[in-house]
């Protein structure tokens, strides 16, 4: 078995400070006594090593997959060793979770393709989450062509990315979509073609930004793209997600009622909405309000109340107001909604889907249609380059059609790791408006919450 001294030796900043043969408590020792910068370079190389660790068993997980299908029966390496599936012992020899097993069979499997395709099966189907949208007119041993996922495999392989960010980039963007039916070979060639072409470039692009991005943010971000590109699955999807939605209760052996809700889009993004209106100021919203919505969120601030608490009675009151609140008695100054963004064309044709303003979480055209009838609309005119007029020096605060293109464009805090949306945050300028003369336009300006 490896001693720690042995794996510390792999690693840089440490391999010349541990002896051979060092125990545990030397091992930590050092490093408690590495200075600050030690520290941070210990970790760094640290993550580098477990990465190359990590393919080897992400790599021996789709050995013991191929090896364990149905059609092997009681004699499959992981049914031979009393499981029942591949992640089963995967899950025993590496001591993790339930979640993480699978994870690292899907990835290993994936690493294990051919470059120049894949045969989809019904066991593989059955392992891989198939998602509604996803093209399911091949028949069930046909090959299907798939080399923009060898983007992805290199990445992997260079260590761009992890086997988690792998794995969230690969099933947020999913499957490109079929040719339509009655095309011709030539039609359906370039089709096919023009789709995969668009799909690595997604790929390409998702891995360029995962150093900056946390695994949740790349796999929001591939599902947009996906549903981006492919706008008549992402209302397929939209729809069974939709058939899901979800409310009960139940009491628990201490015999307090307790609730679970499965949301469908639309209404997840608008109960967001909801709670980030009436708890902002505890969740680091921006600074720049009037008098009176200062002293609300200061006396909102010193609520001995959790979050969660507060959560619980802002539902409550809800529920029990109904469609007679006030709105300003709930919400305060800043009514709660949904932004949706949808992009028009020149001769005026829309979108196929549209993006909410936080959280960039794409919904059908019928659903920003009643919005519009609801709402109505504001219009932002940008240039040939997609970037709405700028406004220079002339105006010290970007303007509201500023601000929501900053924040299609930013999503939320551009911070690193920071997952805030875009309504708790400020507007700033990248060039300090009085001591570096900035001026107020949207490449010179980002998205940041208040930390």
């Amino acid at each position: 078995m490896r001693t720690l001294d042995a794996i510390a030796a792999l690693i840089p900043t440490l391999a010349g400070r541990i002896s051979a043969g060092a125990g545990a408590s030397d091992v930590q020792g050092v490093i408690e006594g590495l200075d600050d910068a030690g520290a941070v370079a210990v970790l760094r190389e640290a993550g580098e090593v477990a990465r190359l660790v990590e393919q080897v068993q992400v790599l021996c997980a789709g050995v013991i997959a191929r090896r364990s299908t149905r059609d092997a029966g009681h004699s499959g390496l992981a049914q031979a060793r009393g499981h029942r599936s591949a992640a089963s012992l995967v899950q025993e020899l590496g001591g993790m979770s339930k979640s993480e097993a699978a994870r690292q069979v899907r990835v290993g499997e994936a690493l294990l393709e051919d470059t120049g395709g894949e045969t989809i099966t019904d066991d593989t189907r059955a392992g891989n989450d198939a998602d509604p949208g996803s093209p399911s007119g091949a028949a069930p041993d046909e090959p299907v062509v798939r080399e923009w996922r060898q983007v992805l495999r290199d990445g992997l392989r260079s260590g761009a990315v992890t086997s988690a960010q792998f794995d969230a980039i690969r099933r947020g963007l999913g499957d490109p979509p079929d040719a339509p039916e009655g095309c011709s070979d030539a039609d359906r060639a370039t089709h096919d073609q023009t789709i995969r072409d668009a799909w690595a470039q997604a790929a390409a692009q998702l891995l360029e930004e995962a150093s900056r991005r946390t695994v949740e943010e790349l796999a929001t971000a591939a599902r947009t793209i996906r549903d981006l590109l492919d706008p008549e699955g992402a209302e397929v999807r939209f729809l069974a997600r939709y058939e899901k939605r979800a409310f009960r209760t139940w009491f628990d052996q201490d015999g307090q009622r307790r609730a679970s809700i499965a949301f469908d889009d639309e209404g997840g993004a608008f109960l967001d909405t909801v709670f980030a209106a009436a708890l902002r100021p505890r969740r680091g919203g921006p600074r720049f309000v009037d008098p009176t919505e200062k002293a609300s969120a200061a006396h909102l601030s010193a609520d001995p109340r959790t979050n969660d608490q507060l959560s619980y009675d802002l539902l409550l009151d809800l529920v029990r107001a109904g469609a007679l609140a006030d709105p300003t008695a709930v919400f305060g100054t800043r009514q709660a909604g949904i932004r949706l963004v949808q992009q028009v064309a020149v001769d005026g044709s829309l979108a196929p889907v549209a993006v909410t303003e936080d959280g960039l979480t794409t919904l059908p055209a019928t659903i920003a249609e009643r919005h519009i009838c609801e709402t109505g609309t504001v219009t932002v005119t940008v240039d040939t380059c997609g970037n709405p007029l700028d406004v220079g020096r002339e105006s010290r605060l970007f303007t509201p059609t500023q601000r929501i293109a900053l924040a299609v464009r930013d999503g939320g805090c551009r911070w690193t790791g920071c997952d805030r949306p875009a309504s708790y945050c400020e507007a700033h300028h990248i060039d300090e408006w009085a001591r570096d003369e900035g001026r107020t336009d949207i490449d010179r300006g980002i998205l940041l919450c208040r930390f």
